[in-house]
């Protein structure tokens, strides 16, 4: 006889589906991890203007003029351009600040530790470096 068995097929589908569930979970992670560039960026963002609107007006910005057009505010929307994260300025005091990225949607499924990323008037990130969220 020629041919193949139902047990050979059977075989190779579930080989086929094993590595199919490996590489759909592993892209997953790789998109997560992605999308949370748009977070720094954003991120980064916020801390030029602020550093430019401190220049201008002696203070740093507050939330509220965080969407408005400069000279009056940032000009950084609350939003990433996915959507994948809520932006803010959190702590705010004429010379300090704290820009907070929040995961929303999908992304909430990233690794606690990097769901909320944040930077300050002096650079300081958290949660920090070691943590491969800046990364």
């Amino acid at each position: 006889m020629r041919g193949i068995t139902l047990i050979e097929l059977l075989t190779v589908i579930v080989v086929v589906a094993i590595l199919g569930s490996i590489a759909v979970s592993s892209y997953r992670s790789y998109l997560i991890r992605t999308n949370r560039t748009e977070a720094r960026m954003a991120l980064l963002r916020v801390q030029a203007a602020q550093e430019k609107f401190f220049l201008q007006n002696n203070r740093y910005a507050d939330n509220d003029e965080l969407a408005a057009n400069p000279p009056d505010g940032l000009g950084v929307p609350a939003t990433t351009p996915s959507g994948f994260y809520t932006v803010a300025i959190e702590d705010y005091t004429t010379t300090t600040y704290t820009a907070v990225a929040t995961a929303t949607g999908g992304q909430t499924a990233d690794t606690a530790a990097c769901q909320v990323l944040s930077i300050n008037q002096n650079g300081q990130r958290d949660p920090g470096d070691d943590s491969g969220c800046w990364r």
